[in-house]
């Protein structure tokens, strides 16, 4: 059995856990390091026995709590090469970790886990993960895009469980409090997915054979749990599609560990 694990998720900080069996995986750091360690330490892991970190990109949400956090545990780190370069550069890894780069499409072993990186569109150079847990079911990630390109396509096909960003509400986009450029950058297609983007992706995921969801990356400003649900379950209900009968679609909680989906 392999399950995913957000520690927390949203505008304000990402990491999830993939795990199976005694091994572990990290999917970004965007919080401190008193908090990702006492969140791990609360399902029985230990940080320094963690297989490695994936890391989507560099900006602050993603990888605030690296630095500190990598001193004190100098795990491997994965990623795109432009990404590492990035994070080399802010001086957020230090010289005693590993690095080593992903290369776009294809498969790395880490950990027993198959782990392959995917291009997302984003205002900065960014990817999704796909990953295979060792008895051969899959799962993908993606949590920052601003639209829905064919290599992303190609990696959430055929998955037991998608990680999808429903990043904003559009009315609540419009009518909140940020500036225009703000709202045009959320919007573009280097920006992030709405609640109706992700939705509509979900239902063709279904239609495909996948049963688990995890909405991710919700903004604390332009979005509620409630209205990405809604948005989700209106979308399917119109195909027919039944929730929590025909497939299971969970919210990642913003500040605390969201409960494991399995895959």
């Amino acid at each position: 059995m392999a399950e995913l694990i957000s520690l927390y998720s949203g505008s304000s900080g990402n990491c999830s856990v993939v795990r199976s069996g005694g091994r572990y995986l990290l999917v970004d750091m965007g919080k401190g390091v008193r908090t990702t360690s006492a969140a791990l330490k609360s399902l029985g892991l230990d940080p320094a026995a963690c297989g490695g970190v994936l890391v989507t990109h560099e900006h602050s949400d993603h990888v605030k709590g690296l630095a500190t956090f990598l001193k004190k545990y100098p795990l491997p780190v994965y990623g795109a090469e432009k990404t590492l370069q990035a994070l080399e550069l802010s001086g957020t890894l230090p010289a005693s970790c590993p690095l080593e780069v992903l290369e776009p499409g294809v498969q790395q072993e880490i950990e027993g886990f198959g782990v392959t990186a995917f291009p997302t569109s984003h205002d900065v150079p960014c990817v999704g993960y796909r990953i295979t847990e060792p008895g051969g079911s899959t799962m993908a990630i993606a949590t920052d895009l601003g639209t829905l390109t064919d290599p992303v396509h190609k990696a959430l096909s055929g998955c037991a469980l998608v990680a999808l960003e429903s990043n904003y509400d559009l009315h609540m986009l419009r009518t909140g409090p940020y500036p225009y450029y703000l709202r045009a950058r959320i919007e573009s297609t280097r920006g992030h997915l709405s609640n109706g983007e992700c939705s509509a992706k979900l239902l063709e995921l279904v239609q495909e054979g996948c049963k688990r969801f995890a909405l991710c990356h919700l903004s604390q400003e332009n979005n509620t749990p409630a209205l990405a649900l809604q948005s989700v379950f209106s979308t399917l209900g119109a195909a027919g599609v039944v929730p929590d009968k025909d497939c299971i679609v969970q919210t990642q909680r913003r500040c605390e560990v969201s409960p494991a989906l399995e895959f």
